[in-house]
């Protein structure tokens, strides 16, 4: 029986497991549409509000599954709000198939309605493979090239189908010169170093009295392996904040996030160690690392352009991280002094109180660090947790305990705004019976977020367990970027690009037929959450929390002391209103 072009995509993407497309319709991609109602059986369709939407959970699907995520826009406009979600996935090294309509072929090059030359707009995000069909018979190959090579080297491509090809009659290419002929099917190598490398690695490890580990999702699939690793070398886990599910937080020697909103416990290792062993992660800041020349480095990654990249490694070791730290571990020798292991333990407990005790102090009208005190232990078995670019991401970090079985994720590399929905949407998609939390600024929330309820209210009744939360964080301020306006940039806080209108987010979300709780004193936020635990449909919960909550860690805001000072002589005086003692001295 004969397919359409656009018939025989969807069924391609079938065949190789494609379950589920994010996007928007257009009549660029009308065909691909029409498809996609014939095919409703095989691959479903999921309608976002905006095209950057559909990418951002086509990058979540695959954080949140390993399989290729995929997402569709049409010609023009929609091609172009893709790119923001792309490059997420880019960045992150996420698979990632981006589908996207054309002008008739007729009609390029002649400046008609929404042409937009797509192969040099989409030539960086999609540089690993960027194709724009020409004929019937070709088609197979681009997407089977496409997914391919989104699989095996974790990253973006993009296929671009002209309208009217879409309505052509598939072909299967000729037998004759200059045809391709692709077929299905992609299994990941197993990558290991050298032996002589392994060797390397393991007398550096050997030698080392103080070894610092570092964690990012690249171990994600390694966690009994680190564990095993942190054993015999007697190490302290730091976790880039990617990889923050890797190892839980109840284990005595993970010492939590490291950076700008790290724990003291993590600077306080990386400090001392003698030694560095990293692990699948690109971790960018390279001043929360050892000095250098300080300790001696070893690096495990499967790509070598990440290799020696943000700390110069003695062996970097190019791999996939549990086979190498499978084939490394009989080569370790067990350290029989703990004392470093001790130290770092009563650091990591030193930290949970600290931060603990933080969450009690008095703010106006609550204090942020109180409603995630008070999450965490609330946090569900097998939970899927999404952050937000900003101050929600600095309070997860510090204040959650995941567990294990726990999933998290949060736009790394790109560090976007307006992630958090979208990836929890794709997160309930993906996994129907699990619960899901996102915490978000109310920036981000404004940004997008506050559309994707929509999408949130349309489909929540098909997910058989509808336990979604949407933390937002309503200070009325763009509260991260304020702080490091203040700090880093000794500015006073400008109230006319860093105030957020007004809004009501729990009554907009009853509005539309979802649960909405606010928080607006310390006393509610024990029953607000109680009840978001306990509703039978998504539920926003609306917490007005104070902006002046020192979002950065207060020993690493030391450091910018001078500028803060500068900043509170221009008149900042709400800067200073909830300093801790640390920074108070500095100043």
């Amino acid at each position: 029986m004969s397919q359409l072009v656009s018939e025989f995509i969807i069924q391609r993407l079938s065949d190789w497991g494609i379950k589920r497309i994010f996007g928007y319709p257009g009549d660029g991609i009308n065909a691909i549409m029409g498809a996609l109602s014939k095919a409703e059986d095989k691959v479903s369709f999921v309608q976002v509000r905006h095209e950057e939407m559909a990418a951002l959970m086509a990058c979540a699907h695959a954080k949140f599954t390993g399989e290729v995520g995929v997402c569709l826009a049409t010609s023009g406009p929609g091609a172009i709000h893709l790119l923001n979600g792309l490059y997420d996935a880019k960045l992150d090294h996420q698979p990632v198939v981006a589908i996207i309509g054309q002008k008739a072929r007729t009609s390029l090059g002649g400046s008609d309605q929404q042409e937009v030359d797509l192969l040099s707009l989409f030539k960086d995000v999609a540089s690993a493979y960027v194709q724009q069909a020409a004929d019937a018979s070709q088609v197979r190959h681009l997407i089977d090239r496409a997914v391919r090579i989104a699989k095996a080297e974790r990253t973006v491509t993009c296929v671009i189908v002209p309208n009217d090809l879409q309505e052509e009659t598939y072909q299967d290419p000729k037998h004759e010169h200059q045809t391709i002929h692709s077929g299905i099917g992609y299994v990941a190598p197993r990558v290991l170093p050298q032996d002589a490398e392994l060797q390397r690695a393991a007398a550096v490890l050997n030698a080392g009295q103080k070894v610092a580990m570092l964690i990012g999702a690249g171990a994600r699939f390694a966690a009994e392996e680190v564990q095993q690793i942190a054993d015999v070398l007697g190490a302290g886990v730091a976790k880039a904040f990617l990889g923050k599910a890797v190892l839980p937080d109840d284990l005595p020697y993970v010492t939590g996030a490291i950076g700008l909103f790290g724990t003291d416990a993590s600077h306080q290792m990386m400090s001392e160690c003698d030694t560095l062993l990293m692990v699948g992660s690109g971790f960018p800041y390279a001043e929360f690392l050892p000095k250098e020349g300080k300790a001696r480095g070893v690096q495990i990654d499967l790509e070598a352009s990440m290799l020696s990249l943000r700390y110069p490694m003695e062996v970097p070791l190019t791999g996939d991280s549990a086979e190498t730290l499978r084939a490394l571990l009989p080569l370790l020798e067990r350290k029989t002094d703990r004392s470093w292991r001790t130290q770092i333990e009563q650091s990591v407990q030193d930290w949970w109180q600290q931060v603990a005790e933080l969450a009690t102090q008095e703010a106006e009208p609550v204090n942020p660090r109180l409603v995630f005190e008070k999450l965490s232990p609330r946090l569900p078995d097998n939970l899927i947790l999404a952050a937000d670019s900003g101050s929600a991401s600095s309070w997860v970090a510090q204040h959650l305990r995941l567990r294990a079985g726990m999933q998290f994720s949060v736009s790394g590399t790109l560090a976007t705004m307006g992630c958090a929905v979208p990836y929890a949407i794709a997160a309930k998609f993906a996994h129907p019976e699990r619960p899901v939390i996102a915490c978000v600024g109310d920036g981000a929330m404004q940004m997008n977020g506050n559309e994707e309820l929509l999408t949130i209210q349309r489909y929540w009744r098909q997910w058989s367990n509808p336990q979604l939360i949407i933390l937002v964080l309503n200070n009325r301020d763009l509260n991260f970027v304020t702080w490091e306006q203040r700090l880093m940039q000794g500015n006073a806080r400008y109230a006319e690009s860093q105030d957020v209108p007004e809004f009501n987010y729990a009554r907009y979300a009853e509005m539309l037929g979802l649960a909405g709780i606010r928080i607006e004193a310390p006393d509610q936020v024990d029953a607000a959450l109680d009840y978001a635990f306990q509703a039978d449909r998504p539920v926003i919960v609306d917490a007005l929390v104070d902006p002046n909550i020192l979002v950065f860690n207060a020993k690493v805001a030391v450091q910018y002391a001078p500028k803060l000072a500068m900043a509170i002589a221009k008149g900042d005086t709400a800067a200073a209103s909830n300093l801790g003692g640390t920074i108070k001295a500095a100043l």
